[in-house]
């Protein structure tokens, strides 16, 4: 089945198996920060071999969150749509949410009556 006859919902978990590594992430938030990044830029700040930078620039590229233009012997990425950047931005603010309720929960517990001993 190709990919216009399944389900949305199945695309869309497809989408987030690409974002699904955290130096992905961390790939697109340092192109998010710029309008290209160099691949010698990249390699510099995620301190990636660069076998193991280009299979993740390739899992992006293949999921069409990343674009790459080569300009003379350097080549270049950018993200393939500003929603990708708006995405990250709204991941981390539910992040921030998920982790305030969370330690909110955990300082509760820590306010409730101990156990009786068995």
């Amino acid at each position: 089945m190709d990919e216009s006859q399944r389900p949305l919902y199945e695309i869309k978990a497809n989408l987030f198996k690409g974002l699904a590594h955290p130096l992905r992430i961390r790939v697109l938030e340092l192109l998010s920060a710029a309008p290209e990044v160099s691949v010698a830029d990249l390699l510099r700040e995620t301190d990636l071999e660069p076998s193991h930078l280009s299979q993740h620039l390739s899992v992006l590229r293949r999921h069409g969150l990343v674009r790459s233009e080569r300009r003379g012997s350097t080549v270049y990425y950018r993200l393939a749509f500003d929603e990708v950047a708006d995405l990250l931005r709204v991941a981390r603010i539910l992040l921030t949410e998920v982790l305030g309720t969370s330690s909110g929960q955990l300082r509760a517990a820590g306010t409730l009556p101990s156990l009786p001993a068995r």
